[in-house]
């Protein structure tokens, strides 16, 4: 297994770092029962990824929704999900935070709107993010827009993302492949060569991101 997808931020080799959004989570709005099995069906393949992202040093970050529980912390809302049982239960087991992740608590639909996420980004030396979690048509491509901008190399690995429905899902992640130049691709694919993996953003990229 090669390195993860690193990219060049600001003109410096970074770190790749793995995002996990929204995985745990109570399903309790309109729509969750539609979601609960893509639901989990992303979370195990995400869960396979983050072990190979771990095994070659990646920092994996949590990215989790506290809006409305404003004194929740990260431990409590993956305790409540275990305690509810269901498709939320088995996303927490198959991605159960070890003692080295890092959490962050967004009000919003994006990771980086009100949370110290930038910050800790740059701390961890991240030029390149790989985005997975819940749902792709919604807080996967707020996220991502918000790191298109700020000029954070992206892939997102198509078989860690689910919607509530596969239409949202597929027309979700052209639009990111299109539009915010984000590497679409099952997680295998890349995550086991390098090579491809790579992607540098480029005079051309940067010139596009200004428009």
């Amino acid at each position: 297994m090669q390195k993860p997808p690193q990219a060049t931020r600001r003109g410096t080799q970074k770190r790749t770092a793995l995002l996990l959004i929204d995985f745990m989570n109570p399903l309790d709005f309109d729509g969750a029962q539609s979601l609960a099995p893509r639901a989990v069906k992303a979370a195990s393949c995400a869960a396979r990824l983050k072990h190979r992202m771990r095994a070659q040093r990646a920092p994996i970050i949590y990215a989790n929704d506290n809006f409305g529980r404003w004194e929740a912390d990260f431990e409590a809302i993956v305790a409540d999900c275990e305690r509810r049982g269901g498709a939320s239960a088995d996303m927490a087991r198959l991605l159960a935070p070890s003692s080295d992740d890092r959490s962050v608590l967004k009000p919003r639909h994006s990771a980086f709107f009100g949370t110290p996420l930038e910050f800790l980004l740059d701390e961890l030396d991240v030029g390149s993010l790989v985005l997975a979690g819940l749902a792709a048509d919604s807080c996967i491509m707020f996220t991502a827009h918000d790191a298109y901008l700020r000029k954070y190399a992206l892939w997102i690995p198509a078989d860690c993302v689910a919607s509530e429905n596969d239409a949202w899902r597929r027309d979700a992640l052209a639009y990111m492949e299109r539009v915010l130049k984000a590497r679409v691709e099952p997680a295998d694919r890349i995550a086991g060569n390098g090579e491809h993996a790579k992607r540098r953003i480029s005079p051309v990229d940067r010139r596009q991101q200004t428009r």
